[in-house]
C-alpha cells in the first residue's frame, strides 16, 4: 500500500475557490494585498519587539512567537492559492500534499498551545502581580514557547502518519485549495469512516481543551479584575480583550471545521481562507492597535528613521 501511495498517484488536484475564472482573477488581487499585509505586519511585530528594549518582557516574547507562527502559517497555503488563482490546472505533488497537512497542523497545534500560554501569562500578571517576575522569568517563557512548538509538532506528525497509511490509487481531485485532511481521506481507495472519527478526535481535543482553558483562564482573569480598582480594572481589561478577541477569531473556525457534524463545501472553503489568510492578518493589527506599548514603540521607531 505504502508503494502504491508514492506510484500511482503522484499529485493532486485542487479545484480552487470557485469555478469562475473571472472570480478568481478578480480574487487575484486582493488576496496578494492581504498576504503581504499579513507577511510584512507579522514580521514588522517580531523585528519591533527584538529592536525595542523596552518591549522584551515576557508579554512580548509570546507575542512575538505568535505573530512568527502566523506568519509561517499563512505562507503554508496562501502562496499557493494566489499563484493557483492564474492556473486551469492546480495541481500539488503528493509530497507537496503531505507538506501542507504537516505544516498546517504544526503552526496551528503550536499557536493553540502558545495561545493557553499567553492566557497564562496575563493571569500571574493579574492575579499574582508581586510574584510575576519570579515566576514568568526568562528561562519559563523559553520552555513554555518550546512546549508550544513541540505539542505542534507531536500533533502534526500523528496526523500524518495516520495519513501516509492510507492507500490513494484513483480519485485525486481535492474540492478545496489545500490539502485538508478531511479531503484527502476520501480519496483513499479505503473506507476511512473510522480513521476519519479518529482524526477529527485527535485535532478537536487539542483545539477543545485549549478553548477550554482559555476560557477558565479568562474568566477567571475578569472576575478577578472586578474586584480591583477601576484604572487597574480597565488596563487589565483593555488588554484581555486583545487576546479574548484573537482567541475567537482563530478557535472559531477551527472547532467549525473538525466538530461540526455536517460539512457544508462553501463555509469551509470561506472559513479555511479566514483561518489561513484573514486570522494572521487580524492578530498583528489587534495588538498594535490597542496596545499603548506597541504604538510608542512604534512612534520611537519612526522618529529615529
Amino acid at each position: 500500500m505504502e508503494e502504491g501511495n508514492q506510484t500511482v498517484v503522484s499529485e493532486f488536484i485542487f479545484q480552487g475557490l470557485c469555478a469562475s475564472k473571472e472570480l478568481q482573477l478578480f480574487l487575484l488581487l486582493p488576496f496578494s494585498i492581504l498576504y503581504l499585509m499579513a507577511v510584512v505586519g507579522n514580521l514588522f511585530v517580531v523585528i519591533l519587539i527584538i529592536i525595542d528594549h523596552h518591549l522584551h518582557s515576557p508579554m512580548y516574547f509570546l507575542l512575538a512567537n505568535l505573530s512568527f507562527i502566523d506568519f509561517c502559517l499563512s505562507s503554508v497555503t496562501t502562496p499557493k492559492l494566489i499563484t493557483d488563482l492564474l492556473k486551469d490546472n492546480k495541481t500539488i505533488s503528493f509530497g507537496g500534499c503531505m507538506s501542507q497537512i504537516l505544516c498546517v497542523h504544526f503552526f496551528g497545534g503550536g499557536e493553540m498551545v502558545l495561545l493557553v500560554t499567553m492566557a497564562y501569562d496575563r493571569y500571574v500578571a493579574i492575579c499574582r502581580p508581586l510574584h510575576y517576575s519570579s515566576i514568568m522569568d526568562r528561562q519559563k517563557c523559553i520552555w513554555l514557547v518550546v512546549i508550544s512548538w513541540t505539542i505542534g509538532f507531536i500533533h502534526a506528525m500523528s496526523q500524518l502518519i495516520l495519513v501516509l497509511e492510507l492507500p490513494f490509487c484513483g480519485p485525486r481531485v481535492i474540492d478545496s485549495f489545500f490539502c485538508d485532511i478531511p479531503l484527502v481521506m476520501k480519496l483513499a481507495c479505503m473506507n476511512t469512516d473510522t480513521l476519519e472519527i479518529l482524526i477529527n478526535a485527535d485535532s478537536g481535543v487539542l483545539a477543545t481543551t485549549c478553548f477550554i482553558l482559555l476560557l477558565i483562564s479568562y474568566t477567571y482573569i475578569l472576575l478577578t479584575v472586578q474586584l480591583h480598582s477601576k484604572d487597574g480594572s480597565s488596563k487589565a481589561l483593555s488588554t484581555c480583550t486583545s487576546h479574548i478577541i484573537v482567541v475567537l477569531l482563530f478557535f472559531g473556525p477551527v472547532i467549525f471545521i473538525y466538530l461540526w457534524p455536517v460539512s457544508i463545501t462553501w463555509v469551509d472553503k470561506f472559513l479555511a481562507v479566514f483561518y489561513s489568510v484573514i486570522t494572521p492578518l487580524l492578530n498583528p493589527a489587534i495588538y498594535t492597535l490597542r496596545n499603548k506599548d506597541i504604538k510608542n514603540a512604534i512612534k520611537k521607531l519612526i522618529n529615529h528613521m
